[in-house]
């Protein structure tokens, strides 16, 4: 991970709504990882993917709990 490819972000939680800083790491076009809420302790779903059609990244914020059919 090059320093130079991370973005600072800001995000909310899902959970609990509180403001979250995230590290986004722009080195590959297409990630899907957790990360945790500091104030509420709730997991985080991130899925960051760059848009083939305007060529800009997009980020998907979702509580772990979710389900997907």
């Amino acid at each position: 991970m090059s320093e130079e490819k991370l973005q600072d972000a800001i995000v909310h939680c899902p959970h609990c709504g509180h403001n979250v800083h995230v590290d986004i790491d722009l080195s590959e076009d297409e990630q899907d990882y957790m990360e945790e809420c500091q104030a509420c302790g709730g997991d985080i779903h991130l899925h960051l993917f760059l848009h083939p059609s305007d060529e800009k990244y997009h980020l998907r914020i979702n509580a772990d709990d979710e389900q997907y059919y």
